[in-house]
């Protein structure tokens, strides 16, 4: 594909966007509540097949005002009060009486969750019936928020069936990553110096809602409280006060606010809650750091945030390698724009990157979850440190090349083809922990 300024500012606007809430279960949620919405009378059970990936990175997550984790309870908030227009925010409506019918249903068994064996890694299918008999479904693929397929007794309710609108969610970048690996490097780079700063003023966004949530985590007992820990490490004197040390302070607590359920939303990054604070967080505490100018940052967010993007292309939306070697490799590369870096020092910091945290393995999403962010984190920042002095690893080690490019395909490569069993394996352990 021809790739223009426009297919970087479109990648940015579907890829960048809030979420409240862990993305996997929110997926649940999304599509149980479409499919209330088609039908007609009361929801009386509720039937979700997912992929092995849905189901392990949302069996121990916090779901948003609950108090409790995983894509039971998400989906009995989706069937109670779910609005699917607010799309990976529907459950933003929630209040103490939806959660508390919501877990009524649970009580009532009326709730099912299995893996759809054979699916796509990103699949979602909700089934309900009503007491008339009807039933509905709402089928999301590829992209958290994309409804593939909505219908009402067999009868589809989407462009193409009866007629009706297709309310599927509408991008202006394709869901399937052809424009993220379209891009390369050299590209984002270019764009992310070069643009008209007016053009990509909305990525600031990211700082305001990530910025927040990372505040509330900090004063709140969330989680592990790993950020909030590392921040009274740093006052009491354990831990140096540095770039470093803010940018892992900052990010884990946001981990750890919202794994652990906040109902504050955040900015996510294909399809990724955590990704998102991974790719904004260390660059805007760099920027804390540095006292870099607002026009500075908005540029070294977009291009961490591209970074991220391009990597995950590769990979896939949900893998057996943590999305936060990807998202960290994206915060190395705005740290080191920060810094003045250019574009050799930015190849150099994701090599840095790939040489040290790939391999990283994705057991769930969860609280601990802060504890992987915090690491990815501070390899960021060693990882453009580094390159900033001149220091990249070899084209001699490992999976690193000379070429950026196929660094991050020889990634993409380990993470959704390599580390297949892995994955399944890790599956097979989360599954058959004893009681």
């Amino acid at each position: 594909m021809i790739v223009t300024e426009q297919t970087y500012i479109n990648l940015l606007r579907s890829e960048v966007v809030p979420a409240l809430g862990c993305t996997e279960p929110i997926a649940v949620a999304l599509a149980v509540a479409r499919a209330r919405e088609a039908l007609p009378g009361q929801c009386v059970r509720v039937s979700v097949a997912t992929s092995a990936n849905i189901y392990k990175n949302g069996m121990g997550v916090g779901i948003p005002g609950t108090g409790q984790t995983g894509l039971t309870i998400a989906a009995a908030l989706g069937a109670i009060e779910g609005r699917s227009a607010d799309s990976l925010e529907l459950l933003k409506h929630v209040n103490a009486e939806v959660v508390a019918r919501a877990r009524q249903l649970v009580a009532e068994g009326a709730v099912d969750i299995h893996i759809q064996e054979g699916s796509p890694k990103l699949y979602v299918r909700a089934t309900l019936h009503d007491k008339e008999g009807n039933v509905a479904t709402c089928t999301i693929q590829d992209k958290h928020s994309s409804i593939a397929e909505v219908t009402l007794n067999g009868k589809s309710l989407l462009a193409g069936g009866d007629g009706t609108v297709d309310d599927s969610e509408c991008h202006a970048a394709p869901s399937d990553g052809s424009a993220a690996r379209a891009i390369t490097v050299a590209g984002i780079f270019d764009f992310a110096d070069r643009v008209p700063i007016e053009k990509i003023a909305f990525i600031l966004e990211s700082e305001k809602l990530n910025r927040k949530i990372a505040q509330e985590g900090l004063s709140g007992n969330y989680g592990l409280e790993v950020g909030r820990k590392i921040k009274e490490r740093m006052e009491a004197g354990t831990l140096g006060k540095g770039l470093m040390t803010e940018a892992m302070a900052m990010t884990a607590a946001a981990s750890d606010a919202r794994m652990a359920g906040s109902t504050t939303p955040v900015m996510s990054n294909s399809g990724s809650g955590n990704q998102g604070i991974t790719a904004t967080l260390p660059v805007v505490a760099a920027a804390d750091y540095l006292h870099s100018s607002t026009e500075k940052l908005t540029r070294a967010l977009a291009l961490s945030h591209l970074v991220a993007i391009h990597i995950k292309g590769y990979l896939g939306r949900l893998s057996a390698l943590c999305g936060c070697v990807v998202a960290s490799s994206g915060a190395g590369c705005g740290i080191a724009y920060l810094m003045g870096g250019g574009e050799k020092e930015v190849e150099a910091t994701i090599k840095n990157m790939l040489g040290s945290v790939t391999g990283m393995l994705c057991d769930g999403a969860k609280v601990g979850c802060a504890l992987k962010v915090s690491s990815g984190v501070s390899t960021a920042v060693t990882s453009a440190l580094l390159a900033m002095e001149g220091s990249c690893i070899s084209a001699n080690d490992g999976i690193i090349e000379t070429d950026i490019e196929r660094c991050i395909r020889n990634l993409g490569n380990i993470g959704a083809e390599g580390m297949r069993e892995t994955d399944e394996m890790v599956l097979e352990i989360m599954t058959h922990k004893a009681e």
